[in-house]
């Protein structure tokens, strides 16, 4: 892989998490009073709780873009198979997002929704953070996608006559 190459991986690398860490952290913060602990703990607990749900955040999404760059990108990403590597991503990242939230609000009762937490029929899980995992990873991958350069496209040259 030339420098070139090394440069856009890293570069997509540090603006996607740059992109998932604020994103994340600003939506923590604003579906606090969602949960029950928005009206239970003093206000430290509560800082403590969304920064400490943003790093488990960093780790979800990050862990769910390895899985899409292992199993379905190729050398020439973020310019090639940028699309397959974000859906598998972006419905990685849900499906967890979708199980933890069962575990820790129905099995272990790490954390309860409070009433005002709109919830999803059959699944159970809250819309907040539902569509927390579909709406931040978006935008992160919109943010660092090829504007230029080589794509998924294979040119042939024009025969000559």
């Amino acid at each position: 892989m030339n420098q070139d190459a090394q440069r856009l991986w890293l570069t997509a690398l540090k603006q996607y998490f740059c992109v998932l860490l604020l994103g994340n952290l600003v939506w923590e913060f604003v579906q606090l009073p969602l949960y029950t602990l928005w009206d239970e703990g003093p206000w430290k607990r509560v800082v403590f709780a969304a920064v400490h749900c943003t790093g488990g955040d960093l780790l979800i999404g990050g862990s769910a873009l390895m899985i899409g760059l292992l199993f379905v990108a190729d050398g020439r990403w973020p310019h090639a198979s940028f699309g397959r590597v974000a859906i598998v991503a972006g419905v990685g990242g849900l499906a967890y997002t979708v199980f933890s939230e069962w575990l820790n609000t129905e099995i272990r009762g790490s954390w309860a929704y409070s009433t005002w937490m709109p919830v999803l029929p059959v699944i159970g899980t809250g819309l907040a953070p539902f569509l927390q995992w579909i709406i931040v990873p978006w935008v992160a991958f919109w943010w660092v996608r090829p504007r230029s350069g080589p794509t998924d496209k294979v040119r042939t040259p024009m025969p000559s006559s």
